[in-house]
């Protein structure tokens, strides 16, 4: 229920931390990352991001791919392609959750049907019977009815498709991370890389060109 935290400030610090760990290889070797990676709680890099330091599934995944790009044993396509199928795995997994509410939210107007046929089974029953009693009848059946179709357009279908939305902002930042790194492999410098993961991101949290090289400098001082 926590609103999304991939907004503008986080991906300011992401990239941030993108361009110091790529820039410290370009100008020491990727063996000077190597300490950063096996124990990022200590390095002095992701020390300076404790938002992305929070999010263990990111610097992870980051993490992992810098230890391969540190082995130098695999082309850019290749590495591509692996994290194209966890990405993918990712996403399925993530995505088992907001599908099983849907599921319940496709299923209520169903039990609303139900709930009408049962009620207009009741009241037939009654027939001939005192007019508020069959009204009675009625009015369940109705209420059946509209709790199916309330619960499953007005609280549970939406609530299923805002998960899918956060699962979609959560995505976005492994694409940009994929981006990044996929470039510096093929020998982009380190701010243009950058700029590769930058443009992969939605317009509404998107850092602009200058915003980022601020930022830069604000890691510098």
């Amino acid at each position: 229920m926590t609103p999304s935290k991939f907004k503008k400030t986080f991906y300011l610090e992401m990239l941030t931390l993108l361009y110091d760990i790529l820039n410290k290889t370009r100008r020491e070797g990727l063996m000077a990352i190597e300490g950063d990676i096996e124990e990022p709680d200590s390095s002095p890099i992701f020390a300076n991001y404790p938002d992305i330091l929070k999010d263990h599934h990111i610097v992870e995944f980051i993490c992992d791919y810098l230890r391969i790009m540190v082995a130098g044993n695999m082309a850019p396509h290749e590495l591509e392609s692996l994290m194209e199928q966890e990405l993918d795995g990712h996403h399925q997994e993530a995505s088992l959750v907001p599908g099983a509410i849907q599921n319940a939210a496709d299923g209520l107007p169903g039990f609303g049907i139900v709930a009408a046929v049962l009620g207009v089974v009741i009241t037939m029953g009654k027939i001939g019977g005192p007019p508020a009693e069959l009204g009675h009848s009625v009015a369940a059946a109705l209420v059946g009815t509209l709790m199916g179709i309330l619960f499953a357009y007005g609280i549970i279908g939406p609530f299923a498709s805002y998960l899918n939305h956060k699962l979609r902002d959560e995505s976005r930042a492994y694409e940009c991370i994929k981006a990044v790194l996929v470039a510096s492999m093929n020998g982009v410098p380190p701010q243009v890389a950058v700029e590769f993961g930058r443009k992969v991101l939605f317009h509404s949290v998107r850092p602009t060109f200058k915003e980022l090289e601020e930022q830069y400098r604000a890691s510098k001082k």
